[in-house]
């Protein structure tokens, strides 16, 4: 991809068939065995985010906000041979530039030291390390 640009937009949203391709891509089947519920989560988000090369989509990053106080982070992925090249870092702060006067921004990601380095790399922190100790952190899966 030499000498062409990956291009960032705000307020793309994918076709089923691009969505599929790039979940199944970075592993997340479990999206993908359910591709209504993808479909429809992608469509209800706040803010979706793409990278594309030529068309293709490489990447993506979704929020969910009120867009006063809370925005959560959803769904960062972009393409194992684009991995590490900034694509990531360009898709999350593409993703949250409308939400940075809300109070709240979080995520809830899978516990891989990579996943971490990542969002550590841009100024998150863990709950459980956070500066003022006075918050929590609860999640219910179903």
């Amino acid at each position: 991809m030499a000498g062409h640009e990956i291009l960032i937009s705000d307020d793309d949203r994918p076709r089923r068939d691009e969505l599929l391709a790039l979940y199944d891509a970075v592993g997340w089947s479990a999206y993908t065995t359910d591709p209504e519920t993808l479909e429809a989560a992608v469509a209800g988000s706040t803010r979706v985010v793409t990278a594309r090369y030529g068309g293709e989509l490489l990447g993506l990053a979704r929020v969910v906000s009120d867009g006063a106080s809370i925005a959560y982070l959803q769904d960062v992925l972009v393409r194992p041979e684009l991995q590490r090249e900034g694509v990531g870092r360009s898709l999350v702060h593409a993703a949250l530039e409308p939400f940075s006067s809300c109070r709240q921004k979080v995520l809830l990601t899978d516990d891989e030291p990579r996943q971490r380095a990542f969002y550590e790399s841009l100024g998150w922190t863990e709950i459980r390390e956070h500066q003022d100790g006075r918050l929590r952190a609860f999640v219910q899966s179903g």
